[in-house]
C-alpha cells in the first residue's frame, strides 16, 4: 500500500502529465522521481502511467489508482481540518468559490480583513460562473460559495446583500432614448438567469430587439467600453462604486415600478460551518456588511 507522500507524487504527475513540471514542484531530480514512481508501480502490480517523449500518459489501471489517490489526499486534508478546528484560535485553509464579479469587487475588502485578523488561517479562493460555483459546492470541492442570483439549495444559506441593476451610458439619460441611438448595446456573457433577466425587461419596456449588440466575455471589458462612450450598458452596482462623473446610471424598474436587483447568497452544507475558519469568516462578513450598511 503506497504512503500519502506516494500519493501526492502520483496527484502531483497526473496534474503535470509531465516528469520535468513533476519533478520541479516536487523539488527532486526527474531520475529520483522515475525510480520513485517504478518502485510505486511495482508494488501496485501494473504500469499506471506511459511514457513518451510528449509526456506521461494514465493507464486505465492508472486512472483507477489515481481517483483513489486523490481521495485519500481529500480525506486526509479534511482530518487536518477537523483537528484545526479542535484547536484554539482560527486555523487551517479556508476554501472558497466566489461568483467572479464579486470575487473582484466585493470580496477584497473582506479577505484583507480576514487575514489581519486570522493571520494563522489560509485562504484557497476559485472565482467563475454562479453556476460553477454551484458545482464546486456539490463536489465538495469548496467550504462556502458566493452567488448570485435565487440559488435553489437545501443546505444553509445567508442572504449577504441586494444588488440594484444601472442602464449605463455616456449619453443616454433615460431608458427610451435606446430606441434612438445607433451605438449598440454591450452586452458581457453570464449565466443565464442573470441574462433572461434582462432579456424580460427589456422586452417588457421595449417589445422590441436592441438595434445593435455587442457580447464580450468579462464584464469589466462590458464597463469599459460603456465609460469610453462605445456604447451603453445594463451593469450591476457593485461594478459602478468607482463611475466616472460623467457617466449616466438610470435604475431598471420590475413591472412594480420597483428596483430591479440582484441577490448575492452565501451558501454551505452544514458541517462545513462547524469549522472555525468558516464561521470566522460568516461571522466576519456580517460585521463587513453591517458596518457597510451604517456608512
Amino acid at each position: 500500500m503506497s504512503s500519502l507522500s506516494e500519493f501526492q507524487l502520483l496527484s502531483v504527475l497526473a496534474q503535470e502529465m509531465n516528469m520535468r513540471k513533476a519533478s520541479e514542484r516536487l523539488f527532486v531530480s526527474q531520475p529520483a522521481l522515475s525510480q520513485r514512481l517504478q518502485t510505486i508501480e511495482k508494488d501496485w502490480g501494473t504500469k499506471l502511467f506511459i511514457r513518451s517523449q510528449k509526456g506521461l500518459a494514465l493507464t486505465p489501471s492508472g486512472e483507477h489508482v489515481i481517483q483513489f489517490a486523490n481521495e485519500v489526499l481529500t480525506k486526509q486534508e479534511k482530518v487536518r481540518e477537523t483537528i484545526h478546528s479542535l484547536q484554539s484560535g482560527v486555523s487551517g485553509t479556508l476554501k472558497i468559490a466566489v461568483a467572479s464579479i464579486v470575487g473582484q469587487n466585493w470580496l477584497p475588502q473582506v479577505l484583507k480583513k480576514f487575514i489581519d485578523r486570522y493571520p494563522q488561517a489560509k485562504i484557497s479562493l476559485v472565482t467563475g460562473w454562479s453556476s460553477e460555483i454551484l458545482k464546486c459546492l456539490y463536489d465538495d470541492q469548496v467550504h462556502i460559495g458566493i452567488i448570485r442570483g435565487t440559488p435553489d439549495w437545501k443546505g444553509i444559506k445567508v442572504h449577504l446583500f441586494k444588488d440594484p441593476l444601472y442602464l449605463v451610458d455616456r449619453e443616454i439619460t433615460s431608458p427610451e432614448q435606446v430606441l434612438n441611438t445607433d451605438r449598440p448595446f454591450i452586452q458581457f456573457k453570464s449565466d443565464s438567469n442573470y441574462f433572461q433577466e434582462i432579456q424580460d425587461w427589456w422586452m417588457r419596456n421595449f417589445k422590441t430587439s436592441p438595434k445593435r449588440t455587442v457580447v464580450v466575455d468579462q464584464i469589466e471589458t462590458c464597463k469599459q467600453m460603456a465609460f469610453n462612450g462605445i456604447g451603453y450598458a445594463i451593469l450591476p452596482a457593485i461594478t459602478l462604486t468607482k463611475a466616472e462623473k460623467e457617466i449616466f446610471k438610470i435604475p431598471l424598474l420590475n413591472e412594480n415600478n420597483e428596483p430591479l436587483n440582484r441577490d448575492t447568497w452565501l451558501l454551505g452544507y452544514e458541517s462545513a460551518f462547524q469549522l472555525k475558519q468558516v464561521s470566522a469568516f460568516v461571522e466576519l462578513i456580517k460585521e463587513h456588511i453591517a458596518e457597510s450598511s451604517g456608512d
